[in-house]
């Protein structure tokens, strides 16, 4: 959808074209049945009156023809004019508006904390942003192809036209601020550069790398990367999955994000679901009671994981409940304990 100034812009070119294509056929006709000139001649004189060159006409001109000059000379200057007029304005003001939004865009961004940074908006970088807007995460994308940015532009993404590998672009996209970065770039070499970069910009964001080749996985995690993505790998394993469990492979692909009604688990922190002393375990949090959630997983302060943790799990700062639920167990999961998920 473009902007309805350069639509109105655009209708005014078209405009001044068609008033050109019909001053040069006006021209050409004249000349032709007035002086009885050839189409070659006729032409000639139409393009030499309209631009105002100057050249000697190709014949002498009898009264009728410079009668009929005259108003060709005072219209074209009308026309030509006022297609000047359209053509300048049009660049201006293009130049202006994607400057305005640029700087209206880079506005939101430096206001921004706690974002996600994505560098790359191919395949993979797209299907992270398509996750996150699921979860009404914020996030910053960073692309080098402008091609790209333009057939996203309306679609309420905040982007930063620049290359990843260079500190002043990730300086714009916040990185200093963020909390996360996903570099989804097609090359490894350019992913290990970002997050090297990144990392020293950065020391406590979460780092997560797409990554093309196995031996790039060490480099990465080297480089300040907390997790190392590999797609290929992921999809081979998933495919074969399919094979050997496919029942559960199903299952699992149901629990996936699909859309915005459809979040069947979700991560909270400990200190969301509660403020006071008299909680101490997961059996007094009392969320299949309350909300018809069940607590999948515990993960402690230290980033440990417990599958399925026993009932009497103490709870601890820091630490965050895994819950699985259905879509409207989780939303009433949200609302009960005033959880933003953003």
């Amino acid at each position: 959808m473009d902007n309805p100034f350069i639509k109105l812009y655009r209708s005014k070119i078209s405009t001044a074209i068609i008033l050109l294509v019909f001053l040069l056929f006006s021209g050409i006709t004249g000349f032709k049945i007035l002086a009885d000139y050839s189409w070659v001649d006729a032409f000639y004189m139409t393009v030499i009156t309209i631009t105002t060159v100057g050249f000697g006409e190709v014949e002498p001109l009898d009264p009728e023809t410079k009668i009929f000059t005259i108003f060709l000379i005072l219209t074209s200057v009308i026309i030509v004019g006022y297609a000047l007029k359209v053509i300048t304005e049009y660049i201006i003001s293009k130049n202006v508006i994607s400057e305005l939004k640029h700087k209206k865009m880079q506005k939101k961004i430096d206001a921004l904390s706690n974002h996600i940074v994505i560098c790359g908006f191919g395949r993979n970088g797209q299907q992270a942003a398509k996750k996150l807007r699921t979860h009404n995460r914020t996030f910053v994308v960073v692309e080098s192809n402008k091609e790209i940015i333009d057939k996203h532009q309306y679609e309420d993404i905040l982007f930063v036209y620049g290359n990843a590998n260079e500190d002043d672009v990730l300086q714009s996209a916040g990185i200093e601020r963020a909390e996360c970065l996903i570099s989804a770039l097609p090359n490894d070499s350019d992913n290990v550069f970002v997050v090297l970069s990144a990392r020293q910009m950065n020391k406590t964001a979460r780092i997560i790398s797409r990554a093309s080749n196995e031996s790039s996985y060490s480099k990465l995690k080297f480089a300040g990367a907390n997790n190392v993505i590999l797609p290929d790998k992921i999809g081979g394993d998933h495919m074969a999955s399919l094979v050997v469990v496919p029942d559960l492979l199903e299952f699992i692909d149901n629990l996936s994000i699909v859309g915005h009604t459809t979040i069947n688990i979700e991560e909270i922190a400990v200190e969301k679901l509660y403020d006071t002393s008299n909680i101490k375990t997961i059996q007094d949090l009392e969320l299949r009671k309350k909300t018809g959630c069940s607590v999948i997983g515990y993960k402690d302060e230290t980033g440990n994981y417990i599958i399925n943790p026993e009932a009497n799990q103490k709870l601890v700062p820091n630490s965050k409940v895994i819950v699985l639920g259905r879509p409207e167990q989780i939303q009433n999961l949200n609302s009960t304990y005033n959880i933003d998920i953003d």
